[in-house]
């Protein structure tokens, strides 16, 4: 269906240029005008269709009675009405190709030299004495190759009752849009048995673009749905393109929402702190905190107790030997610098003393500090006061922080503090080049799905060494 639908588009674009390109299309392919004329309604006009039949005439009469014969005196008489009459006429308004006509009156002024009228060089030409004195088959080719062409290209083109020009390719069109109005039934049924939950009207918008093809009118738009058809064949690739697409509505839209999140959620903190829910957070008293809890756990306190034991049992163990050698270098350190040791560092033995005596006091206070950590850490007395100090300091400065003069002091400050945010932020924001902030997005998801291949390519490599 994608080449089907491509030649339908490849048929209306024609369509739509054949008009504007007829001048083009009956001097390089006339047989082709033959044939689609009939289609656009265009038939040859009747005053300029008799004008060539008469220089034919007048060409046949010269070569059989010669240039100074009546007839054809007579016949250059009526070309010269006709002449007349169709730069009075102008029948080539009727197709929008006045241009054409001035383009025919010049060629003959300059060709007889007449610079005033367009009548007179017409007369002048068509005259026995200026054929005679230039040459009949050197004027008669000039005609042919520089007036002809121009007289050709003008046509009639019918009109409907509505005012329109007629038009017939309809009939091409029909059986296309027959076609893909069926295929958008069936494909629209295959889809609502597939998702149930849809309605009809649902599953014929599943695939929007293909009603372009249905439409008479706006032939043009037909090549969203070929496109799209082309890409979903696989005949052509179009993801850069709509990368680049998504990449600059992304660009046109991140920044204003980005901006609008980022104020709503400060204005919002601004109006809590306003409307006083300061004084509700720094409360200690359930019944005032309108706090929503949804597992019945103190989460700060679990991740809390997660983060001691795991510091106390798998963290401290392994930094201990570190630990004891900074202990070691501070003990050395001090004793160096004692004035007793100054004194007896001559006496043999000293140094290797010093340094036992070093390690032996790091490993020592390493030890009892790290029992007294866990001990700490497991003795449910021990954790209960600390947990009650803790509990004791926070209402103390709960208390005082709710002070009134402090309480407002407070406020004022953060309401400012968050609107010097505001500002600032969203005037860099402003500032910041959306694309480039896309472009290094981009960089890193291509660096991110390198890496794996990368990991997965030494891992093989490492592998086969080993092997």
């Amino acid at each position: 269906m994608a080449i089907i639908a491509s030649v339908n588009l490849c048929l209306a674009l024609f369509d739509l240029s054949y008009v504007p390109w007829r001048d083009f299309y009956i001097r390089h392919f006339p047989q082709m005008t033959q044939i689609y004329d009939p289609i656009k309604s265009i038939e040859p006009h009747r005053e300029t269709e008799n004008y060539l039949e008469t220089v034919d005439e007048l060409t046949e009469q010269v070569s059989q009675t010669g240039l100074q014969s009546p007839q054809v005196a007579k016949k250059l008489e009526e070309l010269s009405r006709l002449s007349t009459e169709m730069i009075n006429s102008n029948p080539f308004a009727a197709a929008n190709k006045s241009g054409t006509l001035e383009k025919i009156k010049n060629r003959m002024r300059n060709r007889v030299g007449a610079k005033s009228s367009s009548k007179q060089a017409f007369s002048v030409f068509w005259s026995q004495a200026y054929l005679s004195k230039r040459g009949w088959n050197q004027e008669i080719d000039f005609f042919d190759e520089r007036i002809r062409p121009l007289i050709i290209v003008n046509y009639y083109r019918s009109i409907g009752e509505n005012g329109e020009f007629l038009d017939k390719f309809w009939r091409i069109d029909l059986p296309f849009v027959i076609l893909f109005g069926v295929e958008l039934l069936a494909r629209s049924f295959y889809i609502k048995r597939q998702h149930p939950g849809f309605s009809f009207f649902n599953a014929i918008f599943w695939r929007w673009y293909d009603l372009f093809l249905l439409l008479p009118f706006w032939r043009s738009l037909r090549i969203i749905p070929v496109v799209i058809r082309l890409d979903h064949a696989q005949i052509l690739n179009l993801h850069p393109l709509r990368q680049q697409i998504h990449q600059g509505i992304i660009a046109n839209f991140a920044e204003e929402i980005t901006e609008i999140v980022v104020v709503r959620v400060i204005n919002q903190i601004q109006g809590s702190i306003q409307r006083g829910e300061l004084k509700h957070w720094l409360s200690q008293n359930e019944n005032v905190r309108s706090y929503i809890d949804i597992n019945n756990i103190n989460e700060v306190e679990a991740i809390g107790a997660i983060l001691v034991k795991t510091i106390v049992y798998q963290v401290l163990p392994k930094i201990q030997p570190e630990v004891a050698a900074v202990l070691r270098h501070n003990i050395e350190s001090i004793i160096r610098q004692a004035p007793i040791y100054r004194n007896l560092q001559s006496l043999p033995g000293l140094n290797a003393m010093q340094t036992q005596l070093s390690e032996q006091l790091a490993t020592q206070i390493t030890t009892h500090l790290y029992s007294a950590v866990v001990s700490a850490t497991e003795d449910p007395v021990g954790a209960k006061l600390s947990s009650q100090l803790v509990q004791r300091f926070s209402e103390a400065l709960g208390t005082q922080m709710q002070e009134k003069h402090v309480l407002l002091e407070i406020q004022n400050l953060l309401i400012d503090f968050l609107e010097e945010i505001k500002l600032n932020y969203v005037q860099r924001l402003s500032q910041e080049d959306m694309w480039k902030v896309l472009e290094q997005t981009k960089q890193l998801r291509t660096q991110l799905s390198v890496q794996p291949v990368l990991d997965k390519n030494s891992t093989v490599l490492m592998r086969r060494e080993r092997s």
